[in-house]
């Protein structure tokens, strides 16, 4: 017990001082990284960078401040950088190994910000799921689905995967498909149809709208309407253009051949049981 007590009376009179001055370093170098952190996201505030852009760069310079700092104090205590670079050596394969996986994602998130495949704000489907990007980071990028549900999406999986990106254009199209009795008039049934959709405020005239047979199926036909809107307002258009076409095709007596399917059964079941 003697001989550890001044095993350790040495070891505090030799790096004692070191210790010291490397703890009073740590305690300031936080508080001096937190407030540099603060000066670079105030300038890429000011930036006109992207939002995706500012987003990834100040998590990356955070990071670079960590690593100078934790370089600093392992010159305070005087760890060789010789031997800590052979031990970074001799562990960087069993590391690349082990964190391959996070690797390949700070590789995705480098390549989202070189490429900019989507933004902050962005609607996008990809990886088996879908929503509106409301964060990336370096490694994941966070999804806000439209039931109000965040979904994390590793940047790797993002990268190797198909996206598809729903608001990167000013305007969409609607696509909708109505079918139809094939005992109606084919060219009154457009006329109806190309009417309706060219009445619908919210669907623009310019690319004109589109009405027309496109497919036959046993005794009906399916009729589609595609018409073009404002990006930022589909699901509205969406809807709208639902609601203005089947109103038409009511309003000239036009019916869908599953409620006269549905009517025909409920006849002959009054029929069997009279």
């Amino acid at each position: 017990m003697d001989e550890f007590m001044n095993k350790l009376i040495d070891i505090g009179a030799t790096s004692g001082g070191k210790i010291v001055l490397a703890i009073l370093v740590l305690v300031f170098g936080l508080l001096l990284i937190k407030f540099l952190m603060k000066m670079v996201v105030k300038q890429l505030e000011k930036s006109k960078m992207d939002a995706t852009v500012k987003n990834i760069l100040g998590k990356v310079v955070k990071i670079l401040l960590y690593m100078v700092l934790l370089v600093g104090l392992i010159e305070i205590l005087g760890v060789p950088m010789t031997s800590v670079a052979a031990l970074i050596a001799s562990g960087g394969l069993a590391v690349g190994l082990g964190f391959q996986g996070a690797l390949a994602n700070l590789a995705g998130g480098f390549l989202i910000l070189i490429f900019k495949p989507f933004k902050i704000g962005d609607y996008v489907e990809t990886a088996g799921a879908e929503g509106t990007v409301s964060d990336i980071s370096i490694f994941y990028t966070k999804l806000l689905t439209l039931d109000n549900r965040t979904v994390l999406i590793p940047n790797g999986d993002l990268m190797s995967s198909n996206v598809t990106n729903l608001t990167a254009e000013p305007i969409r199209r609607i696509d909708l498909d109505f079918k139809i009795t094939n005992d109606i008039d084919q060219s009154f049934v457009k006329s109806v149809l190309l009417g309706a959709a060219k009445k619908c405020e919210s669907i623009l005239p310019d690319p004109e709208p589109f009405a027309r047979l496109t497919a036959v199926d046993d005794d009906t036909y399916i009729f589609t309407v595609r018409g073009w809107c404002d990006t930022a307002r589909y699901w509205d258009s969406y809807f709208d253009l639902i609601e203005t076409c089947s109103k038409a095709l009511a309003d000239n007596g036009i019916d869908d051949p599953e409620e006269r399917i549905a009517v025909r059964l409920v006849a002959e079941e009054g029929e069997e049981e009279s």
